[in-house]
């Protein structure tokens, strides 16, 4: 089991900047490909960023340039560095965490925390 835990949500103004942290519970965190998903109201949550074991990154299309995902696997932890936040990226911010082993791929997923972007 993996517990994950998100930090570092808030209301910030349009332009502003925040970084979200999330610190995992298991010790085979550095195998493991993580990522950070959001949900705004009304809509399906959507994939954010993503880093995987390799340190490769991939982010939506509508994040490229402003935010930045990366890990540091001595504290367990993965980051999101959000910049010239925008009122679009108002949602709930939520960690996951992808486990693969020999039969399946086993998901883990934090209980998220708020980013609102308004003036």
């Amino acid at each position: 089991q993996v517990q994950l835990v998100e930090s570092g949500g808030g209301l910030v103004q349009p332009g502003g900047s925040l970084r979200l942290s999330c610190a995992a519970s298991a010790s085979l965190f550095s195998r493991m490909t993580m990522a950070w998903y959001r949900q705004a109201p009304g809509k399906q949550r959507e994939l954010v960023a993503v880093i995987t074991s390799g340190d490769s990154t991939n982010y939506v299309d509508s994040v490229k340039g402003r935010f930045t995902i990366s890990r540091d696997n001595a504290k367990y932890t993965v980051y999101l560095q959000m910049n010239s936040l925008k009122p679009e990226d108002t949602a709930v911010y939520y960690c996951n965490a992808k486990k693969y082993t020999s039969v399946a791929v086993m998901d883990y997923w934090g209980q998220g925390t708020q980013v609102t972007v308004s003036s």
